[in-house]
């Protein structure tokens, strides 16, 4: 079994990212979904093994990978900001380039909104803002044996 921590949009608040912060030594991944990816740095730092973060559209130092892909128990998960996929139109490009990826989990930010679905044999996950945007919220992720199940937890 493989734990993640998945957070995004914190957009500058960094106090938001050390609420949770106390979560990060007991879990195996923590992903950050961009807009505020270089919030990010002093958590690499602590944990640079299992931290991973992509770029937003609001990222502009560069810091993180536009998308990737990782591997857990079996399950590939596709991260990714989500506003090359319109996800604030609709979830179809996403989970299509999810399927091409031959990943079952999908992982984005981008809307603010918190969200689970499945699209098309493709688990789409949303964490939600960490930031102040809306009601702050993150993603327990847990993959065991090729099946995952994804938490939406307020804060």
């Amino acid at each position: 079994m493989r734990t993640f921590v998945v957070i995004s949009d914190t957009h500058g608040r960094r106090g938001a990212i050390d609420r949770v912060r106390p979560l990060f030594a007991e879990n195996h991944y923590i992903v950050h979904l961009g807009d505020g990816s270089a919030d990010m740095r002093p958590v690499f730092q602590e944990y640079p093994d299992k931290t991973y973060f992509c770029c937003g559209n609001c990222d502009f130092s560069g810091y993180g990978r536009e998308e990737f892909v990782l591997e857990a128990e079996g399950v590939r998960i596709f991260c990714c900001h989500g506003h090359r996929y319109g996800v604030k139109s609709g979830t179809d490009r996403l989970a299509a380039r999810a399927k091409e990826l031959d990943c079952g989990v999908a992982l984005y930010g981008h809307t603010h909104r918190a969200a689970i679905e499945e699209r098309d044999g493709v688990l789409l996950v949303n964490p939600g803002s960490l930031g102040s945007f809306t009601e702050p919220s993150y993603c327990y992720l847990v993959v065991h044996a090729g099946k995952s199940t994804a938490t939406i937890v307020r804060c």
